[in-house]
C-alpha cells in the first residue's frame, strides 16, 4: 500500500476535526484555567489521532463489507476495492492502531485521574458505533450529533481535562465554559457528516442507510447547514462577551464571506467530489483560525 493510499484510506483531509478541537482545549486550559501540561497534551495527540485514524479505516472496512451496492459502489467507489487493498491488512491496522491508542489513554488516566477513563470509553465506545454494529450512527439520523459532540466537545473537554486536572472541577459551569467554546468546532464538524449524507443521499438510499436526509430531505438538510454556520458565529461572539477567549477570537468573523461562498456552492450542487469539500475547507479555515486567533490572544 502507498503512503498516498493509507492517507487516502484513514482519511488524513479531515483530521482537523480532532487536532484542531484538541489544540482548542490546550488554549482554554492555558488561558481560562491557567494550566498547561506538555507532556500529557502530546500523549493524548498521539492516542486520538491513531484512534481517529482507526476509526476511518473501521468506516471504509464496514462500508465495503457491507456494501449492497457490489458493482458500482463496493468495486470503484470504495477506496479498498478501488485500490484493491486486503480487507486483513485494514482490519489489522485499525486493531493494532486503536490498542496503542488504548494503552496511552490507560498510562494518562494514572496521570490525571479515573474521569478520563470514563470520557475514554465513551470515545471509543462512539468510535465503533460510528461505522460498527447492526445499525451504524453514520446511517443514523444521530450520525452528525454523535459526530458533532464526541470529536468537538469531547475532543475539547478532555483536552482541557488533562492540562487542568488539578484546577478543573466536575461543575455544571465548568462544563459549559467548554461547551460554548467548543461549540463553533461541534456545528462545523456535525456539518462535515452533514454534507456528505446531502452529497450520497441517491447512493444511501441504495445502499439502506437511512440518514437525517431520508427524514428531511436535500432541500431541509442545506438549511440546517446554513443555520448550523451562524450558529458557530453567534457562539463565538458569546464566548468573547463571556470573557472565555481573548477578544482576538472576534478576529474569526473576518471569514463569514468565506464561509457564506462555501455554502452558496453546496447550495447551488449537490455533488460529492465537487461540493463535499466545501464543509472540509469551513471546517479547516474555521477551526484553524479560531485557534490561531485564541494563540495570539495568549500572547
Amino acid at each position: 500500500m502507498s503512503l498516498n493510499v493509507f492517507l487516502e484510506l484513514v482519511e488524513i483531509k479531515a483530521k482537523t476535526a480532532s487536532i484542531l478541537p484538541m489544540l482548542l482545549g490546550v488554549c482554554l486550559s492555558a488561558y481560562y484555567y491557567h494550566s498547561l501540561n506538555l507532556m500529557n497534551s502530546v500523549l493524548f495527540f498521539i492516542a486520538m489521532l491513531l484512534f481517529n485514524m482507526a476509526v476511518d479505516m473501521m468506516d471504509n472496512y464496514n462500508d465495503y463489507n457491507h456494501a449492497i451496492d457490489t458493482v458500482d459502489y463496493k468495486k470503484n467507489t470504495n477506496i479498498i476495492g478501488r485500490e484493491n487493498i486486503s480487507p486483513r491488512l485494514v482490519l489489522g491496522l485499525l486493531l493494532t492502531f486503536s490498542v496503542v491508542a488504548g494503552l496511552i489513554g490507560i498510562y494518562l488516566v494514572t496521570r490525571v485521574g479515573l474521569p478520563l477513563l470514563w470520557m475514554g470509553i465513551f470515545c471509543f465506545a462512539i468510535g465503533i458505533l460510528y461505522s460498527s454494529g447492526p445499525f451504524p450512527l453514520s446511517g443514523l439520523p444521530v450520525g452528525e450529533f454523535a459526530s458533532g459532540f464526541t470529536m468537538g466537545f469531547m475532543i475539547t473537554l478532555i483536552s482541557v481535562f488533562i492540562n487542568a486536572a488539578p484546577q478543573f472541577t466536575w461543575t455544571w459551569a465548568n462544563i459549559g465554559v467548554v461547551f460554548l467554546v467548543a461549540l463553533p468546532d461541534e456545528l462545523w464538524i456535525s456539518n462535515l457528516l452533514l454534507a456528505n449524507n446531502i452529497c450520497d443521499a441517491g447512493e444511501d438510499e441504495d445502499n439502506h442507510r437511512h440518514t437525517i436526509i431520508h427524514f428531511i430531505g436535500q432541500r431541509n438538510g442545506l438549511y440546517s447547514f446554513a443555520i448550523k454556520n451562524v450558529l458557530a458565529f453567534l457562539a463565538i461572539i458569546f464566548a468573547v462577551v463571556l470573557h472565555l477567549t481573548p477578544w482576538t477570537v472576534l478576529l474569526t468573523l473576518l471569514i463569514i464571506p468565506f464561509v457564506i461562498k462555501q455554502t452558496r456552492m453546496l447550495f447551488a450542487k449537490q455533488v460529492k467530489k465537487e461540493t463535499f469539500p466545501c464543509a472540509v475547507k469551513i471546517l479547516l479555515v474555521g477551526s484553524l483560525v479560531q485557534v490561531v486567533t485564541y494563540a495570539i490572544g495568549l500572547i
